[in-house]
């Protein structure tokens, strides 16, 4: 269903509205609410809430790149959880997700039940990898504009992050492809620009203040994101930090481990969980 927050309008899907507590996902970079669905499935306990990010699916996506800035993301999603009267929640995020699922965390923690943070950084520790990253994700958006999807795509998913999803069944690689190929390239390049890794804010100090369980899982094929899911560990106030054998997105490689490892936590960590 569309919903519009602050003048735009955003791709929700709602399940079992019926259930509680709510799960509300957040996909990442070249995603949509769809990479979540057979996740969404295996837990019928909860509620599920799929959105689709700025400039992502079928959620607008302005003209402006500055509108896609991370503080304007959260105070949409923070909007839209209003809109549909989640008082508390757990929030969960892979990648681009996981970013922006920690930048609301640091800002309305109030709100989280738990937090699941799947291959997810809290953003870059120095001004130097920030203006690096920058000038990379600007190259990126440019080529994407210029050249289109295809091009992108098959660029995208030759990136050694996602070496492993080669190994996936036909069919799934071709969902995958799918998904990527239905954005549109002024989305992905105004997200890039505005809410990429160098331009949001780092989150790396607010991590303590957040006060909840935190579960991260990473795959174990993902080296430089296990290395930061350890870091992070250490600095949020209950986290534990599960590794799958798989790689960056675990929830397309494994879908029924991430669902049992995110349900099996929740029931120990949440108070008022299934038991």
């Amino acid at each position: 269903m569309k919903m519009k927050v602050n003048g735009l309008d955003y791709h929700v899907e709602l399940r079992n509205e019926g259930q509680s507590p709510s799960i509300v996902f957040l996909h990442g970079f070249t995603g949509s609410t769809q990479t979540w669905r057979k996740i969404a499935d295996k837990l019928p306990d909860y509620k599920i809430v799929l959105v689709d990010l700025l400039g992502h699916g079928k959620t607008a996506i302005p003209e402006d790149a500055s509108r896609y800035v991370m503080e304007l993301q959260v105070r949409d999603l923070n909007s839209l959880f209003m809109e549909l009267g989640l008082k508390e929640f757990i929030l969960v995020g892979y990648s681009m997700g996981g970013r922006t699922a920690l930048a609301y965390s640091a800002a309305y923690p109030e709100r989280l039940q738990a937090l699941v943070l799947e291959s997810a950084s809290p953003g870059l520790k120095t001004a130097e990898e920030q203006l690096e990253r920058q000038q990379r994700d600007s190259e990126l958006a440019l080529k994407i504009l210029a050249n289109g999807m295809p091009s992108f795509v098959e660029k995208w998913e030759n990136i050694p992050l996602f070496d492993s999803q080669k190994k996936l069944p036909k069919e799934i690689k071709e969902e995958i492809k799918k998904e990527r190929l239905s954005q549109q390239p002024l989305g992905l390049a105004n997200s890039l620009i505005g809410m990429g890794t160098g331009s949001q804010p780092s989150y790396w100090n607010q991590l303590r203040g957040i006060r909840v369980p935190v579960l991260l899982i990473t795959g174990s094929l993902d080296l430089k994101f296990q290395g930061i899911a350890d870091e992070m560990k250490t600095a949020f106030w209950q986290a534990e930090h599960q590794i799958v054998d798989a790689g960056h997105a675990i929830h397309v490689e494994k879908p029924a481990e991430f669902a049992t490892i995110v349900d099996e936590y929740l029931r120990l960590n949440i108070q008022g969980g299934k038991s």
